[in-house]
């Protein structure tokens, strides 16, 4: 005699061959949302009796040599190895320590992706808290799984103690998050390689605190609009990138606002980022500069700390990086300038000047514009107020880049033209 669970398998097959070609079309709006919730109901008891056996099966894993049940699945059904192990993962916990999930999935109450989440919620809960408050936050959670779906449910999970325990609740939160600081101190790792082709990878694995801070100040670079402005980003380039690029963008604008000063001593003397550069080269319109930092970030070697004579001379007017122009014997003749970088002063006097970003038809905030020298640093021109002009760092860029010329405006204002 077949066993029952084979025979409902079975049975459930036939009837649904029974219906493979019966069109919903004629089905009215009252009758398909009937439908509808039905079958996740029964998709969810299906999955809870597919469960119960998965979690039974080490026996089959042993027979036929699998890892574990899951990978045995993985095989034989064609399906991803990581759902296959989440799935012996919940079954496990349905089988030894969840009988109120269980049952809420056996009714046809909790879907899988609620379930998964219900789990991780109280698998997470602070292993000082006794086991029937753990009970009672099961118990909540699949209440709460009749309105709410996945997402909420995880922000329900994370605050489960307030409701079940409130008088432990701010006490196990405070260890849960210790826990997780620890052990996030522990992976924080950050790697840097060059790639070849002129760019960097950087990966990196930090805290969540310290990723919410480097988002925070990269939204500022990122989106650069007074919060007044109803012009959207329609007439602005940079605004019209993609989101990943423009926060890619940000992070370059980022690091060349830090101020070296406030970074700590590093081999007798602040941290700095030296431009190497031939005073020719500076003049030219196409020619390099050399990069010298702390340390080398591994990979291809035919590309790296190498820019162009036009970044050299826009980090000049700006960035917080000391410039050494030589000459033709390749010895210093002059290692940075008293008066290159306009000073806080000066700043707020052009900020009252000029309010916005000079740039013909530009709107962005002065605040989040660069200072330019509009008679190059490096020709001679004076770090001073009537030589000085304020660029949002797209136009700043272009300002510096070879491929464009200037008109200055009767307002003041620059226009830019490409050249031909």
């Amino acid at each position: 005699m077949n066993h029952p669970i084979l025979v409902a398998a079975s049975d459930i097959r036939s009837l649904l061959k029974g219906v493979a070609g019966t069109n919903p079309t004629f089905m009215s709006t009252s009758e398909k949302a009937a439908a509808l919730r039905e079958l996740v109901a029964a998709e969810a008891q299906l999955v809870e009796l597919r469960l119960r056996v998965l979690a039974d099966a080490g026996d089959l894993a042993d027979a036929t040599g699998a890892k574990d049940a899951a990978g045995w699945l993985a095989h034989q059904t064609r399906a991803r190895y990581a759902d296959a192990r989440a799935d012996l993962a919940l079954a496990g916990a349905l089988d030894r320590e969840r009988p109120v999930l269980a049952v809420g999935m056996r009714e046809g109450a909790v879907t899988l992706a609620q379930a998964h989440v219900i789990r991780r919620a109280l698998d997470a809960l602070p292993v000082a808290v006794d086991a029937d408050t753990v009970d009672r936050a099961e118990a909540h959670l699949v209440a709460c799984a009749a309105e709410f779906g996945p997402k909420e449910l995880g922000r329900i999970g994370r605050r489960v103690l307030d409701v079940v325990a409130p008088e432990i609740a701010e006490a196990a939160e405070a260890a849960r998050l210790a826990d997780l600081e620890a052990r996030a101190a522990d992976k924080t790792r950050m790697t840097m390689r060059r790639q070849g082709d002129g760019t960097t990878r950087i990966s990196a694995l930090v805290p969540d605190a310290v990723a919410t801070r480097l988002a925070t100040y990269l939204e500022a670079f990122a989106n650069p609009r007074a919060p007044h402005e109803k012009t959207g980003g329609d007439g602005d380039p940079f605004t019209r990138l993609p989101y990943p690029r423009r926060m890619g963008e940000a992070f370059a604008r980022f690091l060349e606002a830090a101020d070296p000063t406030r970074l700590p001593v590093h081999g007798g003397d602040a941290t700095t980022v030296v431009v190497t550069i031939p005073l020719a080269s500076l003049r030219a319109e196409l020619a390099t500069a050399d990069l010298i930092g702390a340390g080398l970030v591994p990979g291809d070697d035919l590309t790296g700390d190498r820019i162009t004579a036009s970044q050299a001379r826009r980090l000049a007017c700006t960035a917080k990086i000391l410039p050494t122009v030589l000459d033709g014997t390749s010895l210093p003749v002059d290692l940075g300038r008293a008066k290159r970088l306009f000073t806080p002063a000066q700043r707020k006097a052009l900020l009252i000047r000029d309010r916005t970003c000079r740039a013909e038809g530009c709107d962005t905030p002065g605040t989040w514009c660069d200072a330019h020298h509009l008679d190059p640093w490096h020709t001679g021109g004076p770090t001073d107020l009537d030589n000085a002009i304020l660029l949002c760092p797209h136009h700043h860029h272009r300002a510096h880049d070879t491929g464009y010329r200037t008109d200055r405006l009767p307002n003041g204002d620059l226009r830019f033209h490409r050249r031909t």
